[in-house]
């Protein structure tokens, strides 16, 4: 028996709405499936940056699997600005691209592709903020790298297809686990429970030699407790830049189970990576000393990484210049339903990464390596050329926790989390022209650093009448770092933070949400931060004012907000020898914007979804020694932070199953570095991109074939989304010279996928 009824949202009567789908008689279970998160229920909250306007504030789906998510998640009741992303939006496009790329058209944010095409290495800035300042839970549990801060989606290739939905917190959002948010909150939620069985085959191709190839399964529910499903996947790409390829491979598996007050997730996930290194970007001098064409335009794919020269002279390149990188997570969650006002989260984790980049290195030095100097035909031998591969192992593991109490007026949930990372960095020479007196598995550095973490928060919704609501949410976090290396010096560093956050939200009626918010947020430094210098701790002050309306036929989100730093680590636009980015202490800094986003009903088949962030993003009183004097450069813009960022899709959906889809994307013009000198500057950029689904159904063991096609940047615009900026004083002449030098990483001009998913 197929069951269907709906309860209407009612603020009066406080009616949650929702919508029940039973396909078998359920035995008077009603109740305990409105409160236990079982996968056929369907809770209508506000979400209210989801795509699809509504009648009111109250009309849109949450996918209860999110009771793991729902103590870092938001709605309309939490002053944060926010914007949802579900998997339903994010398949048409989903064909093989990270999700950095994937998510490139919500407000405010800025990708970029080291090989150019979306695969492989990709980065996402938020508000100018990279994403070593963008917290990435997945399930509630840190993703973040503990010691770099990083978020490195190659390690984890096609996760979109295991990803039911995400949020993007734009601010300091709310208390997460991990290191603190500094620009954004990402939070992924894995794929949800799936009621029937079925399998699915994906395949997609495109330019570069771009294959991807995933099969995805589940069992459905056994017996109406047990679902077990699962996905293995394969990426190859020759990339845009040369030799930029990559070899990436997945999986994914879990199994659930579900009773009345209960519901329980074991997954493993995880990923192998090898791509050949492209971090270096394009700088013209030193393309140019190696032979090639160093105009940018004429010669966008050059690749220096590899290089050498061969005994004759000749330009030759490693092929095996290559990052060689293995991750894999283990996570069991566990959602207790213990009355009608209570429940409870508990997740254990583990992740283990073990890899290494390998080099080709040049005449390199014997001090580097610890080898002995020696005599060749009466002269001294102090040089080699090698081959060297540089190692990380490391663990990382823990448990984060909740409490939720949701009772008339209030909504609490207490939480926290403790983490512990443990890594070990080492370097081998496995190829030397002269080794000197070296062994094999010698390890020419071999360096150990532990990282705790542990927080405990409290937060609450409390209503204080139909239209007025307060929120509260305070953390206490502990931070432990300990590390040793030439390059760190010994590090022996204890944070204690506190993190509180306040705001009120008012409903002036179903249509209208205005909402204030002040959090302040303290982070520590990174590994590359302590191989700087000696770095201190950040603080931020965020205020966020915003306006939400929905109609049927319209929805906008209005926010500005202004983000107050001290001793914010910005870029400082330099790279270090693997192609991090180096940050760098800057006293006083500030961000502030306004940000607006739409979706616009045209009629029955069109549809319009406009966004746009303006932002002014400063040093106060930025200090710089140029040519030997230390000068007063006044307010500079802060690195990477452009001032317009500009998105739109325009979608139209002739038949439910048919959607073609035009996207926009502008970014204003940026600074590589904080002097705001010229040769900093990155162009202003704008890129369209083209994506057609179609879907046809059969009524037999298949039950449908999906075609998908992308083609990215349809007018083949010359893109430069990213690139390094540098400065070193020179004295050669006798006067100290402040010299400047910059390079940039094209990005490919118009290239297409396409795609087919059967499911049956």
């Amino acid at each position: 028996m197929k069951l269907h009824f709906t309860i209407f949202n009612s603020k009066s009567t406080g009616l949650a709405g929702c919508s029940i789908h039973f396909l078998k008689n359920q035995k008077g279970r009603f109740k305990n499936l409105l409160t236990t998160a079982a996968l056929s229920v369907q809770i209508f909250t506000l979400s209210a940056q989801d795509q699809q306007p509504t009648d009111s504030l109250e009309g849109t789906k949450v996918v209860l699997d999110e009771v793991f998510v729902q103590a870092v998640r938001v709605n309309k009741e939490s002053p944060v600005t926010f914007s949802n992303l579900r998997k339903e939006e994010i398949a048409p496009r989903n064909l093989g691209q990270d999700i950095p790329v994937l998510m490139n058209y919500l407000p405010a944010v800025v990708t970029t592709s080291d090989a150019g095409a979306g695969v492989g290495y990709t980065g996402i800035r938020v508000r100018g903020s990279d994403a070593t300042r963008v917290n990435v839970t997945i399930n509630g549990i840190p993703y973040n790298d503990a010691e770099s801060h990083g978020t490195f989606w190659v390690n984890m290739p096609d996760f979109a297809s295991s990803t039911e939905s995400l949020q993007l917190q734009r601010g300091v959002g709310t208390s997460t686990n991990g290191a603190g948010a500094f620009g954004a909150s990402l939070n992924l939620l894995t794929d949800a429970i799936a009621e029937d069985a079925y399998g699915q085959i994906s395949s997609s191709i495109g330019s570069f030699n771009t294959l991807r190839n995933n099969i995805k399964f589940s069992t459905g529910l056994l017996n109406d407790h047990v679902e077990i499903s699962g996905r293995l996947s394969r990426i190859t790409s020759d990339g845009y830049i040369d030799r930029a390829s990559c070899e990436l491979e997945s999986y994914f598996l879990q199994a659930a189970y579900k009773d009345d007050n209960t519901l329980l997730k074991a997954i493993i996930f995880g990923g192998h990576e090898i791509t050949y290194q492209s971090w270096y970007g394009f700088e013209a001098p030193f393309v140019e000393a190696l032979g090639a064409n160093p105009n940018i335009n004429e010669n966008r794919t050059f690749n220096v990484s590899g290089v050498y020269f061969d005994d004759d002279g000749n330009r030759q390149f490693y092929d095996k210049e290559e990052d060689n990188y293995r991750q894999d997570h283990a996570q069991l969650l566990w959602n207790q339903q213990l009355s009608d006002t209570w429940s409870t989260n508990i997740a254990f984790h583990f992740t283990n990464g073990r890899g290494y980049f390998e080099q080709f290195r040049e005449d390199d030095d014997f001090a580097t390596y610890g080898f002995e100097t020696f005599m060749v035909d009466g002269e001294t031998q102090n040089t080699t050329d090698l081959v060297r591969r540089r190692w990380l192992d490391n663990e990382f593991y823990g448990t984060v926790f909740s409490a939720n109490y949701n009772k008339d007026r209030l909504n609490l949930i207490l939480g926290g989390g403790w983490n512990s990372y443990q890594g070990a960095h080492f370097g081998e020479v496995i190829w030397a022209r002269y080794a000197s007196k070296s062994n094999i598995r010698d390890k020419y550095y071999d360096n150990d650093s532990n990282k705790s973490d542990f927080n405990l928060y409290a937060k609450a919704n409390y209503s204080l009448d139909e239209k007025w609501s307060l929120f509260g949410d305070l953390q206490y976090r502990r931070v432990g770092y300990t590390a040793n290396g030439d390059e760190t010096g010994l590090v022996d560093d204890t944070f204690r933070f506190f993190n509180p956050k306040g705001g009120i939200v008012f409903d002036l009626n179903s249509n209208n949400n205005f909402y204030f918010s002040y959090a302040v947020a303290n982070r520590e430094p990174n590994r590359n931060d302590y191989e700087s210098g000696n770095p201190k701790p950040e603080r931020l002050n965020d205020f966020e004012l915003g306006w939400r309306y929905v109609s049927p036929k319209f929805r906008l989100n209005a926010n500005t907000y202004y983000m107050r730093y001290k001793d914010q680590l910005v870029l400082t636009g330099e790279l270090n020898d693997v192609g991090a980015p180096l940050r760098a202490n800057v006293g006083d800094s500030y961000r502030a914007g306004l940000e607006l986003d739409a979706t616009i009903l045209l009629g029955e088949s069109f549809q319009i979804s406009p966004n746009i962030a303006l932002s002014t993003n400063k040093n106060v009183d930025f200090v710089f020694q140029r040519d030997g004097e230390l000068q007063d450069l006044g307010n500079t813009n802060i690195a990477y932070s452009p001032n317009i960022i500009f998105g739109n899709r325009l979608t139209y959906t002739p038949l439910d199953n048919f959607q073609v889809s035009f996207l926009t994307k502008y970014v204003g013009e940026q600074y590589m570095g904080n002097i705001d000198a010229e040769g900093s500057k990155l162009d202003a950029y704008s890129q369209s991109d083209f994506n057609v689904q179609y879907t046809i159904e059969f009524d037999s063991i298949l039950e449908s074939i999906t075609f998908s096609g992308l083609v990215n940047n349809l007018f083949d615009a010359d893109i430069i989304s990213n690139g390094y900026f540098y400065t070193y004083d020179d004295d050669s002449s006798g006067t100290v010279q402040t010299i400047e030098g910059a390079g940039y990483y094209p990005q490919a001009g118009t290239n297409f996928l396409l795609g087919a998913t059967v499911l049956f």
